[in-house]
């Protein structure tokens, strides 16, 4: 069950409200330089969602001059919650200790070695306690995120499953009417084209020659549908519109994923030549997101000669990777769709710590329109 979080003007005006209480408390309205500063760092913290680290800033004087620091606080802690550079947070949080080590280090303090350090210790105890809170929350948000992605890709791994042995299937079926039923009508074909020849009877030539024709042409949807069979196995819904060249900007812009697309190609390819490139591109940007969050991708997309060459790169994840569960059923489709184009996949990992995939198909005396360019979401 999951906790309701307050709206989020609302814990700003809570975080306000506290902090002008802050200030009520520690400062002294016959100093207009503290009231004033302090006051400014209380509102300051209507900035913090938007501009955490100016917020930060306008916060620093309160702790320098007063002694009214929840807000300086509560904008480390906003830091913490937005920022993922350690050594800005570092930064921060000695400048934290240090200026409310002066504050505390007034001309009234009792000045002695021991005492120094104790408030050292303090303060440092302080400027900690909001920057690990802040980690622990993104930790926890981005913990959450990535069992979101695991859920996605239980179910995506599901699917393929499903879509695997309904492949099988049809596999099957495919090579069962192949080796059966279009052996035994081409020999009723053959059968018929010999009585047709040996007959004098008119009648019998003219029935063979039905028989003949019927014979031809039911190989004919034969050898169609068996095709069919062979390469409709990666969604039980084909009658659909297939994806094409044309959709793999939309496919790009969808991804969620920072991708720079160059393509030289046309929409003059062949429908299954189409498909697979979509298909190849799909995979590789869901590999991308599933295990390498964070990172930037490349496709490329040529026309060498006769041969269509698609290349998607990945850089190194930027954030935490968890290991998620994974058959490598995409993998496999790829590479039988390929193989029934007469093309290969191939996929590894870069020397930066990337990962790239690899199709190549053959395209005979097709060509590719050149538009060299790059579009970038």
């Amino acid at each position: 069950m999951s906790i309701r979080r307050p709206p989020a003007p609302l814990l700003d005006a809570a975080l306000v409200a506290a902090s002008l209480f802050d200030v009520w408390v520690h400062a002294d309205a016959s100093e207009p330089l503290r009231m004033a500063c302090a006051l400014a760092a209380a509102f300051a913290l209507l900035l913090r969602r938007r501009l955490p680290r100016l917020t930060f800033l306008l916060t620093l004087p309160a702790v320098l001059l007063s002694d009214a620091v929840f807000a300086a606080l509560a904008a480390l802690y906003t830091l913490a919650v937005f920022t993922r550079g350690r050594t800005l947070l570092v930064v921060c949080a000695v400048a934290f200790t240090c200026s409310n080590l002066i504050s505390l280090l007034s001309p009234g303090f009792g000045f002695s070695i021991p005492s120094t350090f104790i408030a050292l210790g303090y303060t440092a105890a302080t400027a900690a306690a909001p920057v690990f809170l802040g980690r622990l929350v993104q930790a926890r948000r981005d913990l959450s995120l990535r069992l979101a992605e695991i859920s996605r890709a239980r179910d995506h791994e599901r699917q393929l499953t499903a879509q695997t042995v309904l492949a099988r299937e049809r596999t099957t079926l495919a090579r069962e009417m192949h080796d059966v039923v279009a052996h035994q009508v081409s020999l009723i074909a053959v059968r018929a084209g010999a009585l047709q020849v040996g007959s004098r009877d008119a009648e019998v030539k003219q029935a063979a020659a039905t028989i003949r024709k019927l014979s031809v042409q039911t190989l004919e949807e034969l050898r169609h549908m068996v095709s069919v069979l062979r390469t409709a196995g990666g969604s039980p819904v084909e009658l659909i519109p297939q994806p094409s060249l044309a959709d793999l900007q939309r496919l790009v812009d969808n991804s969620d994923i920072e991708t720079e697309l160059r393509t030289d190609l046309s929409g003059s390819l062949p429908p299954p030549v189409q498909r697979a490139i979509y298909r190849t591109v799909q995979e590789a940007l869901t590999n991308v997101r599933k295990h390498a969050p964070g990172a930037r991708a490349a496709v490329r997309i040529r026309h060498e000669h006769t041969t269509v060459r698609v290349t998607v790169t990945n850089s190194p994840p930027t954030r935490p990777t968890l290991s998620l569960p994974s058959a490598h059923y995409g993998l496999v489709g790829l590479r039988q769709r390929a193989e029934l184009l007469g093309g290969t996949v191939t996929c590894g990992p870069t020397t930066d710590g990337g990962y790239q995939l690899c199709l190549t198909l053959p395209v005979a005396g097709t060509r590719g329109r050149c538009e060299p360019g790059a579009q970038r979401r």
